[in-house]
């Protein structure tokens, strides 16, 4: 699904990634781990085509196409989802509105008939059900006034509407509490299906209770240095990262 080779990229004249591979498979679920600064979320960025970063160096191959020649209208109609570390707020546009015009552009992009407003007001009440969001913040603009919980359940809430085949989920668990926690993480687990995957950028092991990882990759300095399975964000947790980062230096 996702084949990433020698990826480099820079902000300015700042290299920040440094060479990182990295191989998904549909019905996978990574964790990327790593001390702040390391490039966790510059990753999530260039995958989504944020044109700040330049790619210097380096393939990404996404569902069969270059996704660095594509643009972030096209990662998102193919199946690309960036969950926000700081979700942005969009004053005087709806949830539903701002949700209907995703949906029915991702299923132009399939070469699907728009939803009629029936079919859509349903999807959205049985999702917005699914993920636990409460159904009154649809009718208000987008994130505006949220709740730090408030905007990551509705990120879910779009990721569950959308129904990407590769969710990029940079640092969801910051700053929520235990709740928030259990709702958001329980919702990308249901979600998580053996057609699509997910990539979860995080600092902490408490989220990955939720949502259990296939592999934990830890990035070091644009690199990732070291992969393992469930077990390594426990260690890491325990040990923290000096073991591992002195390890890499040798």
């Amino acid at each position: 699904m996702l084949s990433v080779k020698n990826l480099h990229a820079k902000v300015g004249d700042k290299e920040i990634l440094r060479g990182i591979n990295l191989e998904v498979r549909a019905g996978e679920v990574h964790a990327i781990m790593g001390p702040n600064g390391s490039g966790k979320s510059t990753f999530a960025s260039v995958l989504a085509g944020n044109e700040k970063f330049e790619v210097t160096e380096g393939t990404v191959e996404f569902m069969g196409k270059n996704l660095l020649d594509l643009s972030i209208e096209e990662r998102a109609c193919m199946g690309l989802f960036l969950g926000f570390q700081y979700p942005v707020e969009i004053p005087g546009v709806t949830m539903a509105n701002f949700m209907k015009m995703a949906v029915n552009e991702q299923r132009k992009f399939r070469g699907e008939e728009p939803l009629t407003a029936g079919e859509f007001l349903r999807m959205m009440r049985e999702t917005s059900a699914g993920v636990e969001l409460d159904s009154k913040l649809t009718s208000r603009a987008v994130n505006e006034g949220f709740s730090g919980g408030e905007k990551k359940k509705n990120e879910i809430f779009q990721m569950a509407m959308l129904d990407p085949k590769l969710a990029v989920l940079d640092e969801t668990d910051s700053g929520l509490d235990i709740d928030a926690l259990r709702i958001v993480a329980t919702g990308v687990t249901k979600l998580h299906t053996p057609e699509n995957a997910t990539i979860v950028i995080t600092h902490y092991q408490r989220l990955l209770d939720y949502i259990v990882p296939d592999y934990v990759h830890v990035l070091y300095k644009g690199q990732i240095i070291y992969s393992g399975d469930k077990s390594l964000a426990l260690k890491l947790e325990k040990e923290g990262y000096d073991w591992l980062i002195n390890e890499h230096k040798e």
